[in-house]
């Protein structure tokens, strides 16, 4: 059949974060475009981000979907004005909303029917970081930083770390990474397991729709089917994730975080008080 490209991306027309191109037959290209911020979540984003997963599972032109970055980030997580309002005075409606975007974007992400290729072309951090390594297929630029963060600002990891890197990389070398906010490069992250493969920069996104155009030659169901099972060792983990992310929100808020949250924007070490009524 003659394939119209201009037909096929109508749906996407309303997005103004998220740009999309269609590289091959059956193949979408998705980008995260907020290069100015190293294509930090911003709210509008991060709902656009949200939406997306439904609108690509029912659309019949796309079978496999690549997520990258503009310019040179992958995405370094939520922007600052979107995390949440610590000086609310209903601190139960934040927490409740968002613990739920926190929960709701992991299953998106777990749940979509088509697979999912990551091209991290640069920091990748918190929730984009979540975005790469939920990825069905991620594949890192040798050059990319990874970093999970949370911990640099007072917070639990609560919005994808504990449901999948002790899988991906073992229990050792996660507690390693996420209690010490150690920054690796995407070479290291292969070596470790972290993600799928490390190719050199510059052939990054040739290598992202070399796998998509495999994943597209294969029998849509018999892959679609082994993306779900392959998840349920992901959702077996869900009870863990779901007290990881009511822990990230309990912490917001607190001296500790207020504190942590401070120095990381001063470029300061640290000061913390030592706690009165420790946990557990």
């Amino acid at each position: 059949m003659e394939w119209n490209v201009t037909d096929e991306l109508d749906r996407y027309r309303a997005f103004e974060w998220l740009l999309f191109e269609r590289p091959a037959p059956y193949v979408l290209k998705m980008t995260f475009n907020n290069p100015a911020q190293m294509n930090a979540m911003t709210r509008p984003m991060k709902e656009e981000i949200h939406a997306i997963w439904r609108i690509i599972d029912e659309d019949p032109a796309t079978r496999v979907t690549i997520v990258t970055g503009a310019g040179r980030a992958f995405c370094a997580g939520g922007a600052f004005d979107a995390m949440p309002d610590t000086g609310q005075k209903d601190r139960n409606d934040q927490f409740n909303q968002d613990f739920l975007d926190a929960r709701e974007l992991v299953a998106m992400l777990v749940n979509s029917r088509k697979p999912i290729i990551s091209a991290i072309n640069g920091p990748a951090i918190g929730a984009g970081l979540a975005v790469a390594l939920l990825a069905d297929i991620s594949i890192a630029a040798k050059s990319a930083k990874l970093l999970d963060g949370h911990l640099r600002i007072g917070v639990a990891p609560g919005d994808h770390a504990l449901i999948v890197w002790p899988l991906l990389c073992g229990l050792a070398k996660a507690k390693y990474l996420l209690m010490t906010n150690e920054i690796i490069n995407g070479e290291q992250a292969e070596a470790m397991n972290l993600v799928s493969l490390a190719v050199d920069d510059a052939a990054l996104q040739d290598k992202a729709l070399e796998t998509a155009i495999r994943l597209v030659d294969t029998a849509p169901t018999a892959l679609r089917m082994t993306k779900y099972l392959m998840n349920s060792f992901l959702r077996r983990n869900q009870d863990i994730f779901d007290l990881s992310a009511a822990f990230e929100m309990v912490n917001f808020g607190s001296a500790e975080s207020v504190e942590a949250l401070r120095a990381y924007q001063a470029k300061e070490r640290p000061v913390f008080k030592p706690a009165t009524n420790d946990f557990q």
